[in-house]
């Protein structure tokens, strides 16, 4: 190669090292953020998320939205923060169906910042099932530090990303409700809430084995003509018989004392007259007889004349 050769290479060789491609910075990060509002007394939780997944889930405790961002400057000083709902429509969905009792696990892409200690403890509180609790020895544990316990609280206090990395469901060794950001009533209330609903899915469970298959019922339906179209009429519920009144229990009739009897004194009274007419009866057959023997002797009379 001539000299003239390598001086016109040279540029170009010069050129291609100082390209924008091989000296250009990194990009900004971008973050979009929504606001959503929970049950008391969870209250508003801010949500932010970047290309690769959610990176916070905080509760504001009435602090305002520029206050919030600025919160995370040191994580991302040159972060680009943009309101938007539809990126963060799929979480505040399943957050919803959480509230509602409809879901026990999150499906969502994680990003969050932290150490290697920090992502190993958030890591493992995402295998702690739904309405189940776990102690900080526990977790320790888990992890491989068993005397990490300390640690593993503090970790679980930094947790960024709350309720759907449970730091809830951690608790202290004598059951107690400590070492959560949120403060002990948001705790106490998300640990309510799911023993509540982890119970009826138990219940719901076991009722299949329990009670067997559901019995088949057949509906018939009458058809009702629209014109030339038959529209399926439902059978209407059967109504409800009204309960029988009860039929009045009968009073007890009364027994009426029977009258005293006035036979024995109309005999007496029909004897007393009988002895008063004697008497007279006989007076009158003397005198029938009498008559009689006037009679007698007046015919013996004439004939002797």
């Amino acid at each position: 190669m001539t000299a003239r050769e390598s001086t016109r290479s040279a540029p170009d060789s010069t050129r291609a090292l100082g390209t924008r491609e091989a000296l250009r910075y990194p990009d900004p990060v971008r973050l979009a953020y929504h606001v959503m509002s929970a049950p008391p007394p969870l209250g508003l939780l801010f949500l932010a998320r970047t290309e690769r997944g959610l990176r916070y889930t905080e509760f504001m405790d009435r602090k305002s939205i520029r206050r919030m961002i600025q919160r995370h400057e040191a994580d991302c000083p040159d972060a680009k923060w943009e309101a938007s709902l539809l990126e963060l429509k799929a979480v505040v969905d399943q957050f919803e169906s959480y509230f509602c009792g409809t879901l026990t696990e999150f499906d969502l892409a994680l990003d969050p910042v932290g150490t290697e200690f920090q992502q190993a403890v958030w890591n493992q509180l995402r295998q702690i099932p739904y309405a189940r609790t776990r102690t900080y020895g526990q977790i320790a544990k888990a992890i491989g530090q068993p005397k990490a316990a300390r640690a593993v609280g503090l970790a679980n206090h930094d947790n960024p990303i709350a309720i759907i990395v449970p730091c809830h469901r951690v608790i202290g060794a004598d059951g107690g409700l400590v070492g959560y950001g949120g403060g002990v009533p948001r705790k106490r209330w998300l640990l309510q809430h799911e023993a509540r609903f982890g119970l009826m899915e138990d219940q719901l469970d076991l009722r299949p084995a329990m009670m067997g298959p559901a019995p088949r019922v057949a509906v018939v339906a009458k058809p009702a003509y629209v014109g030339k179209t038959a529209v399926a009429k439902p059978t209407p519920p059967a109504k409800r018989a009204p309960a029988a009144k009860p039929v009045p229990v009968a009073k007890r009739a009364t027994v009426s004392k029977p009258a005293p009897s006035t036979r024995g004194a109309t005999i007496s009274v029909n004897a007393q007259a009988a002895r008063r007419s004697t008497p007279s009866i006989k007076a009158t057959a003397a005198a029938r007889s009498t008559s009689a023997s006037r009679a007698s002797a007046r015919g013996a009379t004439r004939r002797g004349r």
